[in-house]
């Protein structure tokens, strides 16, 4: 999610609530600095476990202890943890995100940005749906990463899903072109759209597993491949050393 203020409407939240409560008549719309636009359809976030992505599906099977789901949306990752009797809080910028969750049933929610949230002493945090995109930008994953790593246990883990988008800068010929105005190819800009309201711009990131990794072991963390995925994402697990 994007951080707010009062021009920076809560988009994601009021779709969720909108399909929510019955008032959903279309998807989101996703501005991109790096390709042609596209939508979101609002019911793919209520997702139940059968319809989620294999990576989604092996980090819901990993997560364990006292868990934080950040970036939680809808609260489909949260809602399914918390059946299993896992302890779970479902942490969100979005007020519409977190007013869903309590609504849907989830017994522990924040509504905050990560870096601004200071309980310790989690086993799991879990980020999905290209996770890493909080971070924003390479420069910054440090930061991140160090917060991260100061809300858990010795031996908790981050599990943490992204993709390699190397291949959308390939040429027919088989090269490679770069934006020469980013410090790193997964770095995006969005804008999302949804009922005549438009975000600010925002910065998200795309991490290749071997930068993670790189990233990771800086930050105090060993990194591993659980899984890959059928369109160059995968899943990884940051463990606290």
């Amino acid at each position: 999610m994007t951080k707010r203020d009062s021009e920076n409407p809560d988009i994601f939240g009021q779709a969720l609530l909108d399909f929510y409560t019955g008032n959903h008549t279309e998807a989101i719309t996703v501005i991109s600095s790096l390709t042609e636009d596209d939508e979101i359809p609002v019911p793919y976030l209520f997702r139940g476990f059968d319809a989620m992505p294999l990576v989604e599906q092996e980090a819901l099977r990993l997560a364990q202890g006292k868990t934080l789901d950040i970036g939680s949306c809808a609260g489909s990752h949260s809602l399914y943890l918390q059946n299993k009797g896992i302890d779970v809080t479902a942490l969100d910028v979005s007020k519409g995100a977190i007013n869903v969750c309590h609504n849907r049933g989830i017994s522990k929610t924040i509504e905050s940005d990560i870096l601004s949230h200071t309980e310790k002493n989690y086993d799991t945090l879990l980020l999905m749906m290209n996770g890493s995109g909080i971070f924003e930008t390479l420069k910054n994953t440090q930061n991140y990463l160090k917060h991260l790593n100061s809300l858990l246990k010795t031996g908790g883990q981050i599990l943490i899903d992204s993709s390699d988008i190397a291949f959308m800068y390939e040429e027919e010929d088989g090269s490679y072109w770069r934006d020469a105005s980013r410090d790193y190819y997964g770095e995006v800009t969005f804008k999302i759209q949804y009922k005549n309201q438009t975000s600010e711009a925002f910065d998200w990131l795309y991490i290749d597993f071997k930068t993670l990794k790189t990233e990771a072991e800086k930050a105090g963390f060993s990194c591993k491949k659980i899984i890959e995925g059928p369109h160059y994402d995968y899943l990884a697990q940051l463990i606290k050393l």
